[in-house]
């Protein structure tokens, strides 16, 4: 275990636009536009379509409760600011940095609830509209680029406007791979708080508690912290194994081993995911401490191997294969063994396990960020899952997830004659 602690922030996570603050959001807003925009030129794309929440935060430093899919949607180009459909009403006049001239009224179809007739008329006002700003731009010719949040009237109403569609998503992705620092100082001030939440569960850990007791004593602490939001608190225990969003009622009893993740909690959007593994009531086996070390072994051969100029394939040969687990392939092992980049979606550039990386590997350059975790299983214990958020340096890694890792954690522990 040679990595070390990030640097710690010297102020909270007021949010700033300037420099005061840990992060100077002009700055950002600029620096992520200009990085986009790099990117479109580098790869010959004019203009994209995106659609995406975290593409159009990065592009045009706006955010706004997506909860219809195309409520807001922004064109991005090459040699032009970018214009942003947004929804009517309160919607307008949220970003300032925007000139008015580039802040558009959105059309969408909710989801097609509108109907067959509604939706598809909709569909085509929208087609029209993107062309028509095409169009003024000179660029009625050009392919243009989608990332992917199109829906079947939307892309075919786009095709018979005589759109020639092509994917932008990797553009974007390569774009947000290398993070400014103003981002790095949003992604460690998200495990500040995901630490803060990891404390207040250790604390809530308790012969008698439910899983979903924990779950509530994290999310309040992640929101108390600053978290923009919370996408899930995963609490699983004694040998159940609660996926994602799969919180139960069950009773946590002396002796459990109970692993929590912190999935997608945001800081300013930026992500965290983020395991520890705690045993209640009293000191871990001899099989749940070894469970506990194969994680944390596996997990920092990969750590120690991260540095710029590295292949992920590289790093994802220190991962099990497969087969030493029993699984005839690698993809039973997808989540198992992963590392994954970081940003404003969970899963960025780079990706490194064994499913992937071996043929098709990265290159991982200074300024990635990235989550990396490992997983043991025992049907008597339960998982046992370690994850640590990191940041590349010039020669390493730097490390800010900051609760312990090296040995598990006893909650609530029950002193006896023999302790």
């Amino acid at each position: 275990m040679t990595g070390k602690f990030g640097l710690r922030l010297g102020s909270g996570g007021m949010a700033f636009d300037n420099t005061v603050g840990i992060v100077d959001f002009a700055r950002m807003r600029q620096e992520r536009l200009a990085k986009a925009q790099a990117a479109m030129k580098k790869n010959g794309l004019a203009v994209a379509l995106l659609l995406r929440p975290e593409n159009i935060r990065y592009v045009t430093g706006t955010h706004f409760p997506d909860f219809i899919e195309r409520l807001r949607y922004t064109l991005a180009f090459a040699e032009h600011e970018p214009i942003l459909f947004t929804m009517g009403g309160l919607a307008f006049g949220v970003c300032p940095w925007i000139k008015p001239e580039n802040l558009k009224l959105s059309i969408h179809w909710a989801s097609e609830s509108a109907g067959q007739e509604a939706t598809w008329e909709a569909a085509k006002r929208f087609a029209l509209e993107i062309k028509a700003e095409l169009k003024k731009k000179g660029l009625e010719n050009e392919q243009l680029g989608i990332d992917g949040f199109i829906d079947e009237p939307g892309r075919q109403a786009l095709t018979e406007a005589g759109i020639k569609l092509v994917n932008a998503q990797p553009v974007l992705l390569e774009a947000r791979a290398i993070k400014t620092q103003d981002e790095i100082n949003c992604i460690h001030m998200a495990s500040v708080i995901a630490d803060t939440a990891h404390y207040a569960m250790y604390q809530a850990i308790k012969p008698g508690v439910r899983e979903r007791d924990i779950a509530i004593a994290g999310n309040n602490a992640l929101l108390n912290a600053g978290a923009e939001s919370v996408w899930n608190v995963a609490v699983s225990s004694g040998g159940r194994i609660g996926g994602t969003n799969l919180i139960s009622d069950k009773i946590i009893q002396v002796g459990d081993v109970v692993t929590i993740d912190i999935v997608r909690a945001s800081y300013m959007g930026y992500q965290t995911c983020y395991y520890r593994n705690y045993v209640v009531g009293r000191k871990p086996t001899d099989k749940e401490k070894d469970l506990h070390k194969k994680s944390l072994d596996r997990m920092y051969k990969v750590i120690d191997a991260i540095k710029p100029g590295i292949s992920t394939a590289d790093c994802a040969k220190h991962w099990m294969p497969a087969k030493e687990k029993g699984f005839s392939e690698e993809w039973y092992m997808w989540c198992d063994d992963l590392a994954h980049g970081l940003g404003l979606w969970l899963y960025e550039y780079p990706i490194i396990n064994r499913l992937w990386s071996l043929d098709h590997p990265m290159t991982i350059e200074k300024d990635m960020t990235m989550a990396i975790e490992c997983m043991e299983f025992d049907p008597m214990v339960g998982r046992t899952k370690l994850e640590e958020m990191i940041a590349v340096t010039d020669t390493g890694v730097e490390i800010f997830t900051r609760m312990p890792v090296k040995d598990m954690m006893i909650a609530s522990p029950i002193i006896t004659a023999e302790s």
